[in-house]
């Protein structure tokens, strides 16, 4: 009986070594599957991971290397307007001489418009220019700069465009790694944050184009002891030239009234619109407002006789935005062969 009844144990204990090993091994199965899961996870991850952190990389490369800064924001309450914009500029240390609403002239003279929102603005730093301008005069092709402000028709995004630094190094020939530059970039980036506390700088899908022709327009004339008399006669003439031609002359800015013991006997730089050009073309690049309106630097230094004037040509916004079509491009060629022909006339050519 005894025997029996360890052999039943015997039996019994070995179906339970048995089950207890089918278990064990059902169990070490589950965390053999369950670990090669979470693995095939971390490495997915590490792989999204290195992608993101790729095309990142890869977009800061494409800001970095943008002509135009595009900075947009959510603005589904619409409490973001080209005023709070503005002022946010001038907080941050612009000064802000246009912020005009082109929608107006657009409805006027078209009976049309693409956008909610489109203002052309121009503002400087009077501190970054004044690091400039003694020994670069050309700093004057973008003092002011320019900017749009724009919304789609029915978007709930708002979007500043202007031009960057780099650009602007590049046009002026004023080294790329002088200090100021920095300074600007520093107070545009500053001005974006406080204008728009959650937008981002977008990418350009532009191509630029290649550009054989000249990126700046210069012009010279003399002028005698006399200068002062002979300062007001060309301003005269110059703008009153303007109107027939079809310019506009939205902002002026005198920088030696602005600006004490810079060595010119005067620096005055005129910012000049063409209403059916930023109208034609801002149909397919609202960013066009970061060439327009266009500065036109006059200036004498003090001891010369010689008058010196500049203007950024229309080559930049081929080169920078790409632009193809032919009504744009049309337009653009048109008001420069007509503002050459003020200036040269002006200027005695």
């Amino acid at each position: 009986m005894i025997q029996k009844r360890t052999l039943a144990v015997l039996f019994f204990s070995c179906a339970l070594l048995f089950t207890g090993c089918d278990k064990k091994a059902e169990v070490v199965e589950a965390v053999e599957t369950a670990t090669s899961t979470v693995t095939k996870v971390v490495e997915t991850v590490k792989s999204e991971a290195k992608e993101i952190k790729q095309e990142v990389a890869q977009a800061e490369v494409a800001v970095e290397s943008q002509d135009i800064y595009v900075f947009t924001s959510d603005n589904s309450d619409g409490k973001i307007t080209p005023k709070t914009i503005e002022d946010a500029f001038t907080e941050a240390g612009f000064y802000v001489s246009a912020n005009n609403d082109m929608n107006f002239p657009y409805k006027r003279d078209f009976n049309n418009t693409e956008y909610d929102v489109y203002n052309l603005a121009a503002f400087y730093s009077k501190d970054v220019v004044a690091e400039f301008i003694q020994e670069y005069p050309k700093i004057g092709l973008f003092s002011p700069m320019s900017m749009s402000i724009y919304t789609k028709k029915g978007d709930k995004t708002i979007s500043i465009a202007t031009i960057s630094p780099k650009r602007i190094a590049e046009i002026t020939g004023i080294p790329a790694d002088h200090a100021a530059w920095g300074k600007l970039d520093a107070l545009i980036t500053k001005a974006f944050k406080a204008a728009m506390p959650n937008g981002k700088l977008a990418t350009l899908a532009n191509t630029k184009l290649d550009i054989k022709e000249p990126i700046i327009a210069e012009f010279q004339f003399e002028m005698t002891d006399e200068w002062d008399d002979e300062k007001e006669d060309f301003e005269n003439a110059f703008e009153s030239a303007l109107t027939p031609a079809g310019f506009a002359m939205p902002a002026f800015n005198e920088i030696t009234d602005e600006l004490e013991d810079i060595g010119y006997d005067f620096y005055e730089v005129y910012s000049i619109c063409k209403i059916p050009v930023i109208y034609t073309v801002s149909k397919n690049h609202p960013e066009a407002g970061a060439y327009a309106p266009c500065s036109l630097y006059v200036y004498k230094k003090e001891g010369e006789n010689t008058v010196h004037m500049g203007f950024p040509t229309v080559h930049n916004w081929f080169y920078s935005m790409g632009i193809k079509d032919e009504a744009s491009h049309k337009v653009l060629i048109e008001a420069q062969d007509t503002f050459e022909g003020i200036l040269n006339k002006i200027s005695g050519k």
